[in-house]
């Protein structure tokens, strides 16, 4: 291969390790610190902040309106969003952009506010999801929780009805895995990381927990999803009572007050979807029996797959002997009518009755998204096997930053000297030696970066113990030739 063929490689290269490292370079040493705060932190944290500053925006551009200013350079997002509008309603777009020409290109002020939550919301949301493009900090650097859980088996056969195979303790643990991950979601920690340790071990590595009491409550919770039948007349009455009525209140036990709607025996439960921002929002209000018609924990298995048919989503879940008997005696006396999927006292999903069922359901009349969303729901209502938590170790946050800090520091003076002594020592040799040490260095950082890996306190030393070494074998070749030099050859 020719020196010119050579050196594009070395270029290609550098290429696609820049490429995989600007996504950590710029999280780490561009996006300010206050930001990224904000998006590690919790959808509804990031809908709390976006709704805030969409009020303070537009209230503060409302002040400006009267007063004929040009719009301020940092709203500038919001003159591509008005002149957007400006062209659909075939309007001459304005030379100059004023507060008052920006507020015309909407067509309400709610639409104004929509456009600045908007963008607040869509630039949270894009700076959480670059954080898995990204190379991690580990929880001796940024400090946290480290939880490891191990499957009790015998609770796992006694559900069961017998001994567990090699596939039933392979599907339990994962299903774990799965409503832990989704558990841990929901609580607002900052990509946290779920691992499996060994056969029956989870290891749970949360960075920035500061309450390990409040921690361990939430993995260890049992959830709570249940199928109730749903009252439609019922459901019906409370939604006219509550248009007509609508600073009437819902008591903690499911009634209105001070009026006699809801029946003995039923109660009111509200009926939410996920907003833009992934956080569940409320729809209406739901009429279901205070009797549960079948409990989650008989739920086997949960899965997405397609119409033969139509081609449509059908959800379909299997459930163990006994429920599949309740089930099937729920929906025999209940054929025509409405059940309802609720988790956590919020309806999640309703589908009709058709025919009597018992262990092996179908569910249609969902999107896909909507269908993966009530799938996830069926195998996230409890866990398949007890968790005993078997280690549990807190880490401070202010290490992390020291050993950031000290780590970085021993790089730069190690690189720095191992630099400086090839120069001196070696000239034009040390030179192309300096080069590859460069090249080592960046193309393992990139790989760290370009699959997601953990950044440790260990991975520190050794990269420091990479840059002392790596010039090893330049040494040993270049003092071989220095003798053979000598020997006058």
């Amino acid at each position: 291969m020719t020196k010119r063929g050579r050196f594009l490689i070395v270029l290609l290269v550098l290429a696609v390790a820049g490429m995989f490292l600007y996504p950590t370079f710029e999280w780490y040493f561009i996006t300010p610190k206050s930001l990224i705060d904000l998006a590690s932190g919790s959808k509804e944290q990031i809908r709390l902040y976006a709704l805030s500053e969409a009020g303070r925006v537009f209230e503060q551009l409302s002040t400006l309106r009267e007063s004929g200013e040009p719009v301020p350079e940092k709203y500038g997002f919001l003159i591509k969003a008005a002149e957007k509008n400006y062209k659909l309603e075939k309007m001459d777009i304005p030379k100059m952009w004023t507060v008052d020409a920006l507020f015309k290109g909407f067509s309400s002020q709610k639409e104004f506010f929509t456009a600045i939550e908007t963008h607040y919301r869509d630039m949270l949301l894009a700076i959480k999801d670059r954080n898995k493009d990204i190379m991690q900090l580990g929880l001796d650097l940024s400090g946290g929780m480290r939880v490891v859980l191990e499957a009790d088996i015998e609770s796992l056969e006694k559900r069961l009805g017998h001994s567990a195979s090699t596939e039933d303790k392979e599907d339990a643990i994962t299903r774990a895995m799965e409503i832990l991950t989704n558990r841990i979601d929901k609580f607002g920690v900052s990509e946290p990381s779920i691992r499996r340790q060994g056969e029956d071990q989870i290891s749970i590595e949360i960075p920035g927990a500061e309450d390990p009491e409040r921690v361990r409550t939430f993995l260890m919770g049992k959830g709570s999803l249940v199928f109730h039948i749903v009252d439609q007349d019922m459901s019906q009455a409370v939604a006219a009572y509550m248009q007509e009525n609508p600073n009437a209140q819902i008591t903690a036990d499911g009634k209105i007050r001070n009026a006699d709607i809801v029946a003995a025996g039923y109660r009111v439960v509200g009926f939410y979807t996920k907003d833009s921002y992934g956080v569940d929002e409320w729809q209406r209000w739901v009429v279901i029996e205070d009797e549960v018609g079948l409990d989650g924990g008989h739920i086997q298995q949960a899965t997405v797959s397609s119409h033969p048919i139509t081609g449509k989503p059908v959800v379909n879940f299997q459930l163990d002997r006994e429920g599949g008997e309740i089930f099937f005696k729920l929906t025999s006396e209940n054929v025509d009518k409405t059940l309802a999927v609720v988790m956590d006292d919020k309806v999640k999903t309703m589908a009709n009755i058709s025919e009597a069922i018992r262990d092996s359901v179908q569910v249609t009349g969902f999107e896909r998204t909507e269908a993966n969303d009530l799938a996830l729901i069926l195998r996230t209502a409890a866990l398949p096997v007890d968790l005993v938590i078997s280690t549990q170790q807190a880490i401070g946050a202010a290490l992390g930053e020291d050993s950031i800090a000290a780590g970085l520091k021993a790089i730069q003076i190690g690189f720095l000297l191992v630099i400086a002594f090839m120069l001196v020592w070696y000239k034009g040799a040390g030179f192309v030696a300096d080069i590859a040490l460069l090249l080592n260095l960046v193309i393992m950082v990139a790989i760290l970066s370009a699959f997601n890996l953990t950044l440790t306190l260990t991975s520190i030393a050794g990269l420091i113990l990479t840059v002392g070494m790596a010039v090893d074998a330049n040494v040993i070749i270049f003092e071989r030739i220095k003798e053979e030099y000598a020997l006058g050859k």
